[in-house]
């Protein structure tokens, strides 16, 4: 069997980066002695992954974890066990049962949804001001930067939805294996928008990942 996990990357680890906090999982669940699988080989490692890593600098809400389990296990005592034994900052909210037919979360992501708090004030109301005027053009160019390039690319068929509140810009954007709008994109093709030059302070809180039904709707990926 497999169990996915929902589990949160707060705050004040969110400079961790992605090694560190598998690391981190992999270290927990050694010490809640749950029959976790193992690879074969020389060097056996546990068999987990992640739907999508998470960029270094930011916080996430409802992060999620695929782990093949050796024996059967119930939800709830995963749970207990995972918990007691992860850092407050790094705890588990749901795990779900699964055969190990079940989709690849990575295969089956399609969005991520994020809440993009502008630290300035001022800032943030320019960024939230130009929210209307970016979208009614026909193109939305933000730079993309790979390990062998950087070119210019638009970014408005990656923006399922935008909207502004206060000091907050909400988004949901497309995250695929093949392609994704990040957060610093879209705040690079606002900030264009509004006219501002310089960085721009933002913490980035990635608050759900996206699957898409057979109705071809949203829907939070650990309910698929």
């Amino acid at each position: 069997m497999r169990m996915l996990a929902v589990f949160e990357k707060g705050e004040r680890i969110r400079h961790i980066g992605h090694l560190d906090i598998q690391r981190s999982v992999q270290r927990g669940l050694r010490r809640s002695g749950l029959p976790v699988a193992y690879s074969n080989g020389f060097n056996p490692h546990i068999l987990i992954t992640f739907a999508s890593a998470l960029s270094t600098g930011a916080c996430g809400k409802r992060e999620i974890m695929d782990v093949t389990m050796a024996e059967d296990v119930s939800e709830e005592e995963f749970l207990t066990r995972m918990n007691q034994a992860m850092p407050p900052e790094m705890q588990l909210s749901e795990a779900r049962a699964v055969d190990q037919k079940h989709p690849a979360l990575m295969a089956s992501l399609r969005a991520a949804e994020y809440d993009l708090l502008i630290r300035e004030k001022d800032t943030a109301d320019k960024l939230v001001g130009a929210i209307s005027a970016m979208m009614e053009k026909d193109a939305v160019l933000a730079t993309r930067k790979t390990k062998t390039a950087v070119r210019e690319c638009d970014i408005k068929p990656l923006i399922y939805e935008l909207k502004g509140e206060g000091q907050h810009i909400y988004a949901t954007l497309v995250l695929t294996e093949k392609e994704a709008c990040k957060p610093g994109m879209l705040i690079e093709a606002l900030a264009k928008e509004a006219g501002i030059e310089g960085e721009i302070r933002v913490l980035i809180t990635r608050t759900g990942l996206l699957g898409m039904d057979e109705n071809g709707n949203l829907v939070p990926l650990e309910t698929l």
